[in-house]
């Protein structure tokens, strides 16, 4: 019987269970996982597929983002991807670089292209030239997966300066942009960076274009010094209104145009640009204008789920995203670490832990189900 993965709350510890292989609805495509990771990104060989499904066959090499928050995700042996969020693997790709793209590539794409409304590459090709009137964005967490995703997609479309707020992976940092500003520096050191960099270009002191892939711990309150207020553009990975530090008084100036992109957005009011950007890296990586994530295999394939999602939690991924090979599960039942402290002390005996997530309860639309 195929095995998949259950997270328990607060990352203590996961449970492997038996689980039959998904039968497809009509726009689903079921695939049996190679390398994934973060729950959501699939990549693999298609298993079968629903009747409306046109473009996939079983055999087919492929990445697919699932749809949050429903069944059948991608710590399992097979999942599910809606078809216009699932895209064809070129040759030159492998299966573990694939595993790297789906959530974060259409993240990316979503700031830039749906909501700041930024050229995408097929319609700017060219960087821009030195007597044309530069562009400049910034890009508050650029090693991110997402925000590396957006400083490659905001050099092919010929944005410049790139500014990129990054803090261990300075190294990472500079393959990405023009300029990288060390947040580790704190927020005025940051501000005053930024502002040295457009007087050295030529562009004035402020950005009118950001976005920023982390939203929380100061970056907004950062970034909400460095925006253009009169016309400038900003995105954020998370809702200010729950992460800003001051979420009932934080707000842009009204000339500021804001929104939060997030992922979930293919699945329901955004389901043509994700098929026509799920389709639109299937080039990209071709022709090798784009390239995946740097990547980091952790082993014991679903058995080493819970550790990559500790990982995560504690902050040690640095410019990386972690993979899991499938195959190298051993089907153990239960995977367990007893010192895990997720949100503080252990709960005393009598206690039960409350889930405290400021997205617990965030009115994203109706997943793609629910409709």
């Amino acid at each position: 019987m195929p095995k998949q993965v259950i997270v328990q709350p607060f990352l203590e510890t996961v449970e492997i269970i038996d689980t039959p292989i998904p039968t497809p609805q009509d726009k689903d495509v079921v695939i049996k996982d190679w390398p994934h990771n973060s729950g959501d990104d699939i990549a693999g060989i298609v298993h079968s597929v629903g009747k409306d499904v046109y473009e996939f066959k079983p055999g087919d090499r492929v990445a697919g983002l699932h749809a949050f928050l429903t069944e059948n995700g991608s710590f399992a042996e097979y999942s599910v991807s809606p078809d216009w969020t699932t895209f064809h693997l070129p040759h030159n790709v492998s299966f573990e670089e694939a595993a790297t793209i789906p959530v974060s590539a259409l993240t990316a794409a979503l700031a830039l292209y749906a909501n700041m409304k930024l050229p995408a590459p097929y319609d700017s090709m060219e960087p821009a030239q030195s007597d044309e009137k530069k562009v400049p964005i910034l890009i508050y967490g650029v090693t991110s997966a997402v925000g590396a995703f957006a400083a490659k997609y905001a050099r092919l479309s010929g944005l410049s300066p790139i500014i990129g707020v990054a803090g261990r992976a300075t190294g990472y940092a500079e393959t990405l942009v023009d300029y990288v500003v060390d947040y580790r520096n704190g927020e005025d050191a940051i501000v005053a960076a930024v502002e040295d960099v457009l007087a050295n270009e030529g562009l004035g002191s402020k950005v009118p274009y950001v976005f920023d892939a982390i939203s929380e711990n100061g970056s907004l309150e950062t970034t909400l010094r460095i925006i253009e207020p009169n016309g400038g553009t900003v995105s954020t990975v998370l809702p200010p209104v729950l992460f800003a530090r001051d979420k009932e008084n934080f707000k842009y100036p009204p000339g500021v145009k804001s929104s939060t992109s997030a992922c979930p957005f293919v699945h329901t009011t955004h389901k043509d640009f994700g098929y026509i950007w799920s389709r639109y890296l299937s080039r990209l990586l071709e022709d090798g204008r784009l390239k995946p994530h740097p990547y980091e295999v952790i082993p014991g394939g679903l058995d080493g789920v819970l550790t990559g999602l500790q990982k995560l939690r504690d902050g040690k991924a640095s410019a990386v995203k972690y993979v899991y090979r499938i195959e190298e599960t051993k089907t153990s039942p239960i995977a367990e670490v007893s010192s895990v402290q997720a949100t503080g002390s252990q709960p005393s005996e009598g206690q039960t832990r409350q889930n405290t997530h400021p997205l617990r309860n965030f009115p994203f639309p109706l997943s793609a189900t629910d409709e």
